[in-house]
């Protein structure tokens, strides 16, 4: 089954002209960022803030911290199920670049980053929710999250991913607000302390299907832990300017959605517990919509429903079982 299935790969600089595609999922976090009367301040300020915390982190032979420069790319990856010319937005993530201002040269980062995927969101605000109506105590379906984490494995094994990057991809998230979190003395020059969790969470065990495990760190700088999600060895695959690239990157873009954790006035000491009701926090000067991001997950996962997991229903299913 699985010779039909065709990814296409399309990049665009995400800098403060861009301007979402249609078939962005409009709750991503950079797509948020560009949209309304401040889109363009809302842009060229996170990337300022991505600049500055990047030179922050890459502080040797960096005396002014004006060194190095960070630049974004939107990777959408498509996929055609039969063979037909009709293709669906699978997922979507970001590249990023460092440019180094004193030799000039660019030098390649990590690919993931942020992750955005429609199927995700039926999963979750779809499928889940369906699955749960009733019931008088919430559980989840044996299966969830596996034809996802089929399709995204089957993606990174890909030609079409080997072709346009080097190395597997790295996605960091926040951590979640209903787990506790242990500081340990596991310390990187670049990530910072490594923490551990007092359970899994539902999130872990979704991106498990998809091939990737996780670790916990709070780099320099860092006023609460990131999640990394990544195959292989994120410690040693990954050179510190590589890692530096998804640290600025991903915590600039939580210090805009997360204040409450990752802007907060306040440090995680050696037990942190995340708190979105925490008011002790400070905002950026970027406007972004979190309700909207909320109810349009729904709305997405509709989207998904409809155009591709109903249309391809059989085809998928009949592909995930023997999918190995």
């Amino acid at each position: 089954m699985s010779k039909d299935f065709t990814f296409t790969i399309k990049s665009l600089r995400l800098d403060e002209n861009y301007h979402p595609a249609t078939s962005t999922r409009i709750t991503t976090n950079f797509a948020n960022l560009a949209r309304g009367e401040r889109r363009q301040a809302n842009l060229r300020n996170a990337l300022t803030m991505i600049d500055n915390n990047f030179n922050a982190l890459a502080h040797w032979d960096n005396a002014q911290g004006d060194r190095y420069s960070v630049e974004l790319e939107i990777i959408s990856v498509d996929i055609d199920i039969d063979g037909g010319g009709e293709s669906f937005p699978s997922i979507e993530v970001l590249k990023t670049y460092i440019l180094d201002n004193k030799t000039g040269e660019r030098i390649e980062g990590i690919v993931g980053n942020n992750f955005s995927s429609y199927v995700r969101d039926y999963d979750f605000s779809v499928r889940l929710r369906a699955y749960n109506k009733d019931k008088p105590q919430f559980s989840i379906p044996e299966d969830f999250g596996d034809l996802h984490g089929k399709l995204f494995q089957y993606f990174v094994t890909s030609e079409a991913y080997k072709q346009n990057f080097k190395k597997p991809p790295v996605i960091c998230l926040s951590v979640s607000d209903n787990k506790i979190y242990h500081r340990t003395e596991n310390q990187h020059p670049v990530l910072g302390f490594e923490y551990l969790p007092n359970e899994s969470s539902l999130t872990e065990q979704y991106f498990k299907k998809m091939g990737l495990q996780v670790r916990y760190f709070m780099p320099p700088n860092s006023v609460a832990p990131f999640a990394f999600y990544f195959c292989g060895d994120l410690l040693n695959d990954y050179s510190n300017l590589e890692l530096i690239s998804t640290i600025s990157t991903m915590g600039t873009f939580q210090r805009i959605y997360r204040p409450e954790i990752y802007n907060a006035n306040a440090v995680a000491g050696a037990v942190y517990k995340p708190n979105l009701k925490n008011l002790d926090h400070s905002l950026t000067q970027i406007v972004y919509d979190r309700e909207e991001r909320s109810r349009l997950a729904i709305e997405q996962g509709k989207f998904a429903e409809e155009n591709f997991i109903k249309p391809y229903q059989t085809i998928l299913d009949q592909w995930s079982a023997h999918y190995a």
